[in-house]
């Protein structure tokens, strides 16, 4: 069913946790098959993810669609990393499963829903000033 590829990163998943110092969080649930993911980014003044940890609860998928796309995402300008998409998560993986796919939609979408909780951290910093 599944690539030792994605086997690999589910076992190895180096990404796994929280991060102290996380300025970007957020959780995404798929309600069709209940996975959750929580994305911890910590992003420099210079707008840089400097780190990223995932939580989840979910299948192998899940896992290794949140393992990858914190590996991705290190290094990258936050307009860098707002650009990847469902398909940029797959092509890293390698391949998934049809009936797996949503799981890198899913990674997706709490890095997107990240990225704005860390503008709104920014723009709450702005205004008590």
């Amino acid at each position: 069913m599944y690539t030792q590829k994605i086997i690999n990163i589910f076992k190895n998943s180096k990404n796994a946790g929280g991060l102290h110092g996380a300025n970007g969080v957020a959780k995404a649930t798929d309600n069709s098959c209940g996975d959750i993911i929580k994305l911890y980014l910590k992003i420099n003044d210079e707008g840089i993810i400097e780190d990223a940890k995932f939580k989840t609860f979910g299948c192998t998928a899940s896992i290794a669609s949140s393992s990858v796309v914190c590996d991705m995402i290190k290094g990258l300008s936050v307009d860098e990393a707002k650009d990847i998409t469902t398909t940029d998560i797959l092509d890293e993986l390698g391949s998934l499963p049809a009936e797996k796919i949503h799981c890198a939609g899913l990674a997706e979408e709490v890095l997107h829903l990240a990225i704005e909780d860390y503008y709104k951290r920014l723009e709450k910093e702005k205004m008590d000033l």
